[in-house]
C-alpha cells in the first residue's frame, strides 16, 4: 500500500465533513415555495440567463446580486427583506425547494444588515467613489449570501489543499536567483488568489470576499466595535484588496497554478464519490490509475457539455442583442439618413457575429492523449508522501530600457492599425455604413473576447504549458488588439447594459410582483378548498 501524505488525509476528512452536511436533518423546518409559481419564475430566469449571458458557474451569484440590488432599491434600509429575497431565489430555481432551513433567513438578514451598516457609516466620498463602493460591497454581499445558503465546504477544502502544496513548490526567481523582494505573506496571498481562479474560475467579488475573511477572521459575525472600525476604513480595505488582485506577478502565479490544477480537480472528484472509502482507494496503486483515468474522462465529458452550452447560450445572446440593435439603430439610420439601406448588408451584419462565435467555440480541440499520462504522474506527486518536491519557478518580466519599450509600444500600436484596418477595409468593400461598421467592430471585439475566455476554460484539463507555433503567434498579433478592446467593452457593457436596465425596471419588477401574487393566490385557493367539508 502507498503512504498517503498528511495533507491529503486532512483533505479527505474535510470531504467527509462535507458529505455529512448533505444528510438531511429530520424535523427541521425548511423553506417551501409553490411549484406552479416556481415554474413560472424559473422559466423567466432561464430566458434572462440567455439574454444576459454569464459563465455557468457565475449565474447564481449574478442573480443574487441583481435581486439584492433591486430589493434594496425598493427598500433602502433593507429591513426584513431576507425572507422574500430567499424565497425569490428558490422560486427562480437557484436553490432546490424544501432544502434550505428556515433559520437561514435570519442569517441572510444579518448579512444584509451588516453591509447596509457599512454603507451608512462609511466616510462620505465623491459621488463616483460612492457608486463604486456600493457596487463593490453588494457584489461581495451576494457572495456571502450564496455561501450562507449553500456552503462550499469541499471547494474551500480543495483550495486550501492546493494553496498549501503550492506554497512549498512555487519560488519567485530572477533567472536562477531566488528573489528576496516579495514578502512571504504577499507570496502566499497571490498563491491563494491564483488557486481560486485556477480551480473554480472565481471572479473578483468572490475572491475579494475570501480575502476579507482572511484579513478579518470575525467577518461573518463581527462585534459592533469591529463593524464600526471596518466601516470607517472600508476604502483603504478595498484599495488593499484591489492591490492584491492587481499584483504585478498575479498573472504569473495564475499561469503556474492553471498549468497544474488538473490533478487537484481529479483528486477532489475521486474523494467526493465516496469520502469514507477515499483513503483505501488512494492507497491502492494497482486500482488507482484506472480510477484516475475514469474520473478524467468523466470530467472531460462534462467540460465538453459545458463548452457546448456556453457556445449556444452566448450565440443566442449575441444574436438577440444584434437584432435589437439592427431594428433600433442600424436599419433606421441606413434607410433615412444615409439612404444606403441594403438587405444583403443588413443580413451579413446580423449573421456574421453569432456565426463567428459558433465557429470559434466549435473549433476547440480536446487535450492530447499524452495529457492523461501527465495527469496521472502529477496526481501521484501530490497525493503520496514524498521527500523531494517539484519546484515551479516564477520569473518576473525582464526589465526593458526606454528604446526597447518604445519599440514594443510602436509594434503593439501597429498591430491595432493592421487588425482594425483590414476589417474596416473589408466592411467598406461590402458597403457597410458608418453605424453598421462601428456596431460590427463592437460585436466582433466582444465575440473574440468571449470566445477566447471560453477557449481558455476548455484548457481546464491541460497539464503543463502549451507550445506556441508561428501560426499562433501570428494569430495573437492580429487578434490581441481586438480582444483587448473586447475586454474593455465587456466591462463597460456589464456596467451600462441598457437591455439589463430595461429588464430590471420594465419587466422584472412587475413580473416578480406577479409571481409573488400568484403564489399567494394559489395558497388562498387551497385554504378555501380546505374549508369545504
Amino acid at each position: 500500500m502507498t503512504k498517503i501524505s498528511q495533507q491529503t488525509q486532512t483533505l479527505i476528512q474535510k470531504y467527509q465533513t462535507w458529505y455529512q452536511s448533505l444528510q438531511r436533518k429530520e424535523e427541521v423546518p425548511v423553506l417551501h415555495v409553490d411549484e406552479v409559481a416556481s415554474k413560472v419564475a424559473a422559466f423567466y430566469e432561464k430566458i434572462r440567463g440567455i439574454i444576459e449571458w454569464r459563465e455557468e458557474h457565475l449565474l447564481r451569484k449574478t442573480a443574487i446580486e441583481r435581486i439584492l440590488k433591486r430589493r434594496l432599491l425598493l427598500m433602502e434600509d433593507g429591513e426584513r427583506i431576507a425572507s422574500s429575497f430567499v424565497l425569490e431565489l428558490i422560486r427562480g430555481g437557484y436553490f432546490p425547494n424544501d432544502t434550505i432551513e428556515e433559520s437561514k433567513v435570519e442569517e441572510v438578514q444579518r448579512i444584509i444588515d451588516k453591509y447596509i451598516f457599512i454603507l451608512k457609516n462609511k466616510p462620505e466620498p465623491r459621488e463616483k467613489e460612492k457608486i463604486k463602493m456600493y457596487s463593490w460591497l453588494l457584489g461581495i454581499a451576494a457572495c456571502e449570501v450564496e455561501e450562507c445558503l449553500s456552503p462550499p465546504l469541499k471547494e474551500d477544502a480543495l483550495i486550501e489543499y492546493m494553496t498549501d502544496l503550492m506554497k512549498e513548490r512555487i519560488e519567485v526567481r530572477e533567472g536562477a536567483i531566488i528573489i528576496g523582494g516579495i514578502k512571504e505573506d504577499e507570496k502566499n496571498a497571490q498563491i491563494y488568489i491564483a488557486c481560486q481562479r485556477a480551480l473554480f474560475k472565481m471572479d473578483s467579488p468572490l475572491i475579494s470576499f475570501h480575502l476579507l475573511e482572511r484579513k478579518f477572521p470575525n467577518w461573518p459575525s463581527p462585534t459592533q466595535t469591529e463593524l464600526q472600525e471596518i466601516a470607517q476604513n472600508i476604502y483603504s480595505i478595498r484599495e488593499n484588496i484591489e492591490a492584491d488582485l492587481a499584483h504585478p506577478l498575479a498573472e504569473k502565479f495564475y499561469s503556474v497554478c492553471e498549468s497544474y490544477d488538473t490533478p487537484y480537480l481529479i483528486l477532489g472528484d475521486i474523494i467526493a464519490q465516496n469520502p469514507k472509502a477515499a483513503s483505501e482507494v488512494l492507497s491502492q496503486p494497482e486500482n488507482l490509475e484506472s480510477s484516475i483515468e475514469k474520473t478524467y474522462h468523466q470530467r472531460l465529458q462534462r467540460l465538453k457539455e459545458r463548452i457546448q452550452r456556453a457556445a449556444i447560450y452566448s450565440t443566442i445572446s449575441i444574436f438577440i442583442t444584434k437584432i435589437l440593435l439592427v431594428l433600433a439603430i442600424e436599419a433606421p439610420f441606413d434607410k433615412y439618413v444615409t439612404s444606403q439601406f441594403s438587405y444583403f448588408t443588413l443580413g451579413l451584419n446580423v449573421v456574421i457575429p453569432p456565426l463567428l462565435m459558433m465557429i470559434m467555440v466549435l473549433t476547440i480541440r480536446p487535450p492530447a492523449k499524452e495529457n492523461l499520462q501527465k495527469v496521472i504522474m502529477e496526481f501521484m506527486k501530490i497525493v503520496q508522501e514524498r521527500e523531494r518536491k517539484d519546484i515551479y519557478p516564477i520569473k518576473p518580466s525582464p526589465k526593458r530600457g526606454f528604446i526597447m519599450n518604445s519599440f514594443l509600444l510602436i509594434s503593439y500600436l501597429l498591430s491595432f492599425l493592421v487588425s482594425f484596418g483590414i476589417i474596416i477595409w473589408g466592411l467598406q468593400k461590402l458597403n457597410f455604413g458608418v453605424p453598421s461598421m462601428l456596431i460590427f467592430l463592437l460585436f466582433l471585439s466582444l465575440i473574440l473576447f468571449a470566445s477566447t475566455r471560453i477557449r481558455q476554460r476548455a484548457k481546464e484539463l491541460h497539464v503543463g504549458e502549451e507550445k506556441e507555433t508561428i501560426l499562433t503567434l501570428l494569430f495573437d498579433f492580429l487578434t490581441l488588439p481586438i480582444i483587448r478592446v473586447g475586454k474593455w467593452l465587456s466591462s463597460q457593457w456589464e456596467r451600462y447594459n441598457i437591455w439589463v436596465i430595461f429588464f430590471n425596471i420594465l419587466i422584472e419588477l412587475p413580473f416578480q410582483l406577479f409571481t409573488e401574487f400568484l403564489e399567494q393566490w394559489i395558497y388562498f385557493l387551497r385554504e378555501k378548498k380546505e374549508e369545504i367539508h
